[in-house]
């Protein structure tokens, strides 16, 4: 039987990346295909124009992956996880993390904020209830939520959600985030009050886009991927898990759309993505008045185990801007 369009792509995209032909033979013949015609689809891909092209140009990244390769056996031989810091200066996380291009996770960075009392749920609902935001529903009833979110655009009150959240249990189907720029309406302005100056971690002056908001209940999920900047992550109420994997090991994520990978780091699939077996997974649980540096490039998952409010900052206080990436997907 002929392979579907999308086992075709699957072959022609490992055999580029050098997975054993074995290997892909033994991933067609779990998905139920039989064994010799597994070893001849295989071949054939091989044999493909496109495949034998794309090759010989793969050569020419081949070297940078190499020396991505090395990077990635370095920081296996580090054994190193997440730091939990307490205490830690703006100079020593220039220096020690956002140069070193590691995460760590500030367990006292929110200390003395209003907004770990005033932004909790209940405290919300009663300084805001009567806003009208924007947030996304309906995501479990579409696979790419994250990637397309527009269709999941919805207006309710503030309290409205706040309630829904309470009282209907862990669920991925609602979420406030970044994409509902709720900072950004003048109802809700005065939330900013409520943070105070970071010198030499957060740009002084608000910059337009530079503070988001994520609401939303226990259950919440977000793909791995990557931000094309460096994040401050503050967990304000609630905790969220994080599934890290270091933006050096990118030929081991299969990033097929922009800045978003195929993989569940949670519960990968092997057999079909075998180059993430390679990838060092750090996962590390962020919690209220904590925040977890993600350096730009750096992969994440990231499940909410309670109801949750969180605010991340890409607006940082560091000589030269915050760092980009510039992508091209």
């Amino acid at each position: 039987m002929a392979l579907s369009p999308s086992w075709d792509a699957w072959l022609s995209e490992n055999l580029l990346r050098g997975v054993p032909e074995a290997a892909l033979a033994r991933a067609l013949v779990a998905g139920g295909v039989a064994p010799e015609e597994a070893r001849a689809e295989v071949a054939r891909a091989r044999r493909h124009p496109a495949v034998e092209a794309g090759a010989v140009h793969g050569a020419r990244a081949a070297e940078v992956v190499a020396l991505l390769e090395a990077r990635a056996a370095l920081h296996g031989q580090s054994r190193r996880g997440v730091e939990r810091r307490r205490g830690v200066s703006a100079e020593e996380f220039q220096a020690r993390y956002y140069r070193a291009h590691r995460p760590v996770v500030l367990v006292d960075f929110l200390e003395g904020w209003p907004l770990l009392e005033r932004w909790r749920p209940e405290a919300l609902a009663r300084d805001y209830g009567d806003v009208e935001v924007e947030v996304m529903a309906g995501r479990e009833a579409r696979a790419d939520h994250d990637v397309s979110p527009d269709a999941c655009r919805t207006v309710m009150r503030l309290g409205d959600f706040l309630r829904r959240l309470e009282q209907g249990g862990p669920t991925n189907d609602l979420y406030l985030t970044a994409r509902n720029f709720a900072l950004e309406r003048p109802e809700l302005r005065g939330l900013l009050d409520d943070l105070r100056p970071a010198p030499g971690f957060v740009y002084p002056k608000r910059q337009h886009g530079g503070i988001k908001l994520w609401v939303g209940p226990a259950g919440t999920r977000t793909a791995l991927h990557h931000d094309v900047d460096s994040v401050l992550f503050c967990q304000v109420h609630g905790r969220k898990r994080f599934w890290l994997v270091p933006s050096f090991e990118t030929p081991r994520l299969y990033n097929h759309t922009h800045v978003w990978s195929a993989v569940d780091a949670a519960a990968p699939d092997l057999e079909r993505f075998p180059d993430f077996a390679r990838a060092h997974v750090h996962e590390v649980v962020v919690g209220p008045g904590e925040m977890l540096f993600i350096p730009v490039g750096w992969w994440h998952q990231v499940h909410a185990l309670d109801v949750s409010v969180s605010l991340t900052f890409q607006s940082l206080d560091v000589p030269g801007g915050n760092t980009r990436w510039h992508t091209f997907g």
